[in-house]
C-alpha cells in the first residue's frame, strides 16, 4: 500500500468553489483501479489549506490514474483554485 499525501493551498475566497469542484470529481478517483480509500481534509487554523489522503494498492496504480483522462478532468475541476502548485508525496507503512 502507498499513501499519497497532497497539500493544497487555495486562493483566499475560493475555498467553497474548490470544495464544490472536489465533490464533483471525487467519483472519478473512487472509480480508479487500485484505489483503496480517499479523504479530503480542511485546515482549522488555516482554512485555505486542504490535505488529500489517498491510499493506493501501489505507486503504479496512482501513476495509471495520473496518465488517464480522468486526471485531466480532476485537475480542471480543482486546479483553477490553487494559490500555488500542490505538494504531493508518497509514503509506505513501516513494517
Amino acid at each position: 500500500m502507498v499513501l499519497e499525501l497532497a497539500q493544497f493551498t487555495i486562493s483566499p475566497g475560493s475555498e467553497t468553489a474548490f470544495e464544490a469542484g472536489y465533490r464533483s470529481v471525487v467519483g472519478l478517483l473512487r472509480e480508479s483501479a487500485g484505489l483503496l480509500s480517499v479523504r479530503m481534509t480542511r485546515g482549522v487554523e488555516t482554512p485555505n489549506r486542504f490535505v488529500l489522503l489517498v491510499e493506493w494498492e501501489s505507486l503504479q496504480a496512482h501513476q495509471a490514474f495520473r496518465d488517464s483522462d480522468r486526471f485531466a478532468t480532476w485537475r480542471a475541476a480543482i486546479g483553477p483554485h490553487f494559490a500555488e502548485p500542490p505538494q504531493v508525496e508518497h509514503y509506505t507503512d513501516l513494517v
